[in-house]
């Protein structure tokens, strides 16, 4: 498209349109979590905050489009393999995937716990880095799962370390959006940061998924210092949190400055 065209205010509408209906149909496709539960158009207007018809036209054309696909016997919808595809790709490419992989393949063997690596994306974080220790009850997720921002660990770790004006903007956004579970939310998510200033991590257990616990700390990641979290969870608490805390804690200390050191030379890749 030449520069005339785009210089067109007819032409220049027709492009935002276009590129607020791709920007609406991601939202709906990132609101599919990890915990792979299928949702219908109700639950999709709650999670992107969109108005019942643009989630009604879109998940239709998505179904067209077979990034979505009906669950059998209902009306809700589930993701195909076809989203997937992109985040293969990514992953096969990345620099980062690449690097960090190897480093939290020992730390979780180590330890014996799933180790991740996030970043914001949304009002989720979006597993950059995921490996389970060889002897680690899994936890069904892997590079490109998205977990809720204000339920886990690693999201709240990740909030905190906002300058203060955006931290609070943040905390409010995820309030508002958590619905029946706001009080809970907005309270766990003050305990995490009372934790974090106290010793720079904070622990969630049984938050966002019963019987599993994580334990998470802020990172830097890169030459533009990339705001990301780093985490250390698992599915069963063996002995009691406490135990738990004390056992994994000064290795995550240790094993963040390490991996931020590992990956400094990076670009930026936000």
């Amino acid at each position: 498209m030449t520069t005339a065209e785009t210089d067109n205010p007819r032409t220049a509408s027709v492009l935002t349109a276009s590129v607020l209906t791709v920007q609406r149909g991601m939202q709906v496709l990132r609101a599919f979590h990890s915990d792979r539960l299928p949702l219908g158009n109700a639950e999709l207007v709650r999670r992107t905050g969109l108005s019942k018809a643009t989630v009604s036209r879109l998940t239709t054309t998505l179904l067209q489009l077979g990034y979505l696909r009906h669950v059998p016997g209902g009306r809700q919808f589930e993701l195909t393999v076809a989203p997937l595809a992109m985040g293969h790709a990514y992953a096969a490419t990345s620099e980062l995937v690449e690097r960090a992989g190897p480093f939290l393949q020992e730390l979780a063997d180590r330890l014996e716990v799933n180790a991740t690596l996030a970043m914001p994306d949304g009002l989720d974080m979006l597993y950059v880095g995921y490996r389970a220790g060889r002897h680690t009850t899994t936890l069904r997720y892997g590079v490109g799962s998205l977990v809720p921002m204000g339920q886990t660990a690693i999201g709240r770790a990740y909030v905190w370390s906002l300058p203060a004006r955006q931290r609070q903007s943040m905390v409010a956004t995820l309030v508002a959006q958590a619905g029946p579970q706001a009080d809970q939310v907005e309270a766990g998510i003050a305990q995490a940061f009372e934790d974090l200033a106290q010793s720079g991590m904070c622990g969630v257990f049984g938050s966002f998924r019963r019987h599993t616990f994580g334990l998470a700390r802020p990172v830097q990641i890169g030459r533009q210092k990339t705001r990301m979290a780093m985490s250390c969870g698992n599915v069963a608490i063996q002995g009691n949190a406490a135990a738990e805390y004390r056992r994994i804690a000064p290795a995550l200390m240790s094993a963040s400055s390490a991996l931020e050191a590992l990956l400094a030379d990076l670009d930026d890749f936000a």
